[in-house]
């Protein structure tokens, strides 16, 4: 499985942007949801209202998602979609557990994204978090040393964990002076990782292309303001000085 949440754990909704990246790679089809009414507040996340084919109106109330793909023959893939809870994680998660308990999961990817004083220009820095000893390693993942306020991540994370489902979590480092969203540069550096991490195979040609446009963009923002410039060269001169 691999997850992404909306809200405090997506900086630049890069874990979202990745998540469905990967969801529209495997096409998948829906499977299952946890209704958002008893852990959401509505008037913070609205449900959507569209007209339907028939001209009439329709209602899209928000929920997490469950949808399941094939990578190939032999590797099965669920992706799980939703908004960051704000009310009962507790027991959200004992749901969510259910849910990955009773399709026989092996192991969750969770994805996040935070912002952070990096450079916007380098690439982009993945830390995590990963049950099984060696894995950071083996993909080059720095463990993540954060402490203070977590996320629906990573309370999940570790309720999953004491399930005995093999948990690994990666965040991207995005630059806090770039509000620009989405970011796809943040969203392609966790597709590599996940890749790396799984195994499984997905052509990532369009979001590389994306994440360069995209660059491309943000230099010419960061060279047209004069303070923003020399704050960018600040934080090159600190990087190299450590």
């Amino acid at each position: 499985m691999v997850a992404a949440f909306e809200g405090w754990n997506d900086a630049g909704e890069s874990a979202t942007s990745a998540v469905r990246y990967v969801d529209t790679a495997i096409g998948s089809v829906p499977l299952a949801e946890i209704d958002g009414e008893d852990f959401l507040d509505l008037t913070v996340r609205r449900p959507l209202v569209r007209f339907g084919e028939d001209g009439r109106r329709e209602f899209e109330w928000p929920a997490t998602q469950f949808r399941y793909g094939a990578h190939d023959a032999s590797r099965e893939i669920v992706i799980a979609e939703g908004i960051e809870p704000h009310l009962q994680w507790r027991r959200y998660c004992d749901l969510f557990a259910d849910v990955v308990g009773r399709i026989g999961i092996g192991r969750v990817v969770l994805l996040g994204a935070y912002v952070a004083d990096v450079v916007y220009s380098r690439p982009v820095g993945v830390t995590g978090f990963a049950s099984s000893d060696g894995l950071l390693d083996e993909i080059g993942v720095a463990p993540s040393v954060y402490e203070g306020p977590t996320g629906i991540v990573g309370v999940l994370a570790e309720r999953l964990r004491e399930d005995g489902v093999e948990v690994l979590s990666l965040w991207a480092g995005l630059p806090h002076y770039i509000s620009a969203t989405p970011n796809p540069r943040g969203a392609l550096a966790l597709v590599q990782k996940l890749k790396q991490a799984t195994g499984i195979v997905i052509d990532t040609a369009p979001l590389e292309r994306e994440a360069a446009s995209f660059e491309e963009k943000i230099s010419a923002l960061v060279a047209s303001d004069p303070d923003l410039s020399e704050y960018v060269r600040q934080l090159k001169r600190r990087e190299f000085a450590q």
